[in-house]
């Protein structure tokens, strides 16, 4: 997911917070491909990259949390 569909989803509403219950307002930091591993062995060195990376934040008044990611696909609903 590129960044301007990230957006979206959250002006959309689809993110969750697990603390309030409400959804997730803000984000920051996002990194579209992020590095999943690197192999470096006799012959054989790669890097691999994964999916995006992305610190999300509640912002909805009363609730701190925040959390750095990139399995935030857990939150949608």
């Amino acid at each position: 997911m590129n960044l301007s569909e990230f957006k979206e989803t959250i002006n959309s509403g689809k993110l969750m917070c697990p603390s309030c219950g409400k959804a997730i307002r803000q984000f920051d930091k996002f990194i579209e491909e992020a590095i999943s591993s690197i192999w470096d062995g006799f012959g054989d060195s790669r890097i691999e990259m994964g999916g995006s990376k992305v610190t999300l934040i509640c912002g909805n008044p009363g609730c701190a949390w925040t959390e750095r990611t990139e399995y935030w696909t857990n939150y949608l609903q």
